[in-house]
């Protein structure tokens, strides 16, 4: 007897619908790949509580440490807290102004005709680093005078060349095929720059930033040769004085601020590099 027109024969089992030509089930579809965390737990707490656990055992030596008159003297009436946040404060506004001076300067070097000027402005900036920071800044003194004034500008001139190097490497490093596409679609040459070329080169400029960064903590100990204060003041007065607490308190406050000042950096790279740019798993 003949089966009627679109029935299946029943004198077998049903293929399942899923089966493979050679009666195999096939695969499931792979899973979509996790994007990756951009900050792990151990990046947030590991540094920090490695920085606490330092300053509190230096407190706890202080406590039970026999000074004299003298290191008393040198670490009371808010001295410490008062060259801390000067350090700070030439760290913060030499770092403001590298950034606004090395950036926009790094970027005109790769526009047209400009770019004929970037030996002549990088050898400038290699001798700003190259020349001994005590003894820029002791040229800077002679010119300028004792004050804050010479510090910074000596601190700053120290610090330009990673965030222009970086600078001008991250965006010459970009594929030429990106920008002309841009530029194919009708985007302006503002356009490009800032939705395309910054945008891929923000990785590099943030690793010389972050660099800067951790050179203005350390050579703003050298302000207090220029008058500029800081951590420096505390660090010199314990080798002149030869009071070993003074100089630790200088020294151990200096190298957490640049740690910490490191540490923040990393997760602002972190944070702030495109997710189109973030590597897969």
């Amino acid at each position: 007897m003949r089966t009627s027109e679109g029935r299946r024969p029943e004198d077998g089992p049903e293929a399942p619908e899923d089966a493979g030509a050679d009666g195999e089930e096939a695969s499931p579809p792979p899973r979509p790949a996790v994007a990756p965390t951009r900050v792990s737990w151990q990046k947030l707490t590991l540094l920090p509580v490695l920085l606490i656990a330092v300053l509190l055992a230096t407190w706890l030596w202080f406590e039970q440490a026999d000074l004299d008159a003298l290191t008393r003297n040198a670490l009371s009436d808010g001295r410490v807290s008062k060259a801390l946040w000067q350090h700070i404060e030439l760290t913060v506004i030499s770092t403001f102004f590298v950034l606004i001076i090395a950036i926009p300067l790094g970027i005109l070097l790769t526009r047209g005709q400009a770019g004929r000027a970037t030996p002549a402005v990088m050898a400038l900036a290699n001798i700003g680093q190259a020349t001994p920071a005590i003894g820029l800044l002791a040229l800077l003194v002679i010119w300028l005078g004792i004050g804050r004034r010479a510090a910074l500008i000596g601190i700053i001139a120290y610090a330009v060349l990673p965030v222009l190097s970086n600078t001008i490497t991250g965006l010459r490093a970009n594929d030429p095929a990106l920008p002309e596409a841009a530029r194919g679609i009708g985007m302006s040459p503002v356009g490009v720059l800032t939705r395309v070329e910054l945008p891929l080169a923000v990785p590099l400029i943030l690793a010389g930033v972050r660099t800067a960064l951790v050179l203005n903590v350390g050579t703003a100990t050298l302000a207090t040769f220029g008058g500029g204060g800081g951590l420096g003041v505390l660090i010199t007065t314990g080798i002149t004085s030869q009071r070993m607490p003074v100089l630790v308190v200088g020294s151990v406050l200096t190298v957490a601020l640049a740690l910490l000042v490191d540490w923040l950096a990393s997760l602002a790279e972190l944070l702030l590099r495109p997710r189109g740019l973030e590597a897969g798993p």
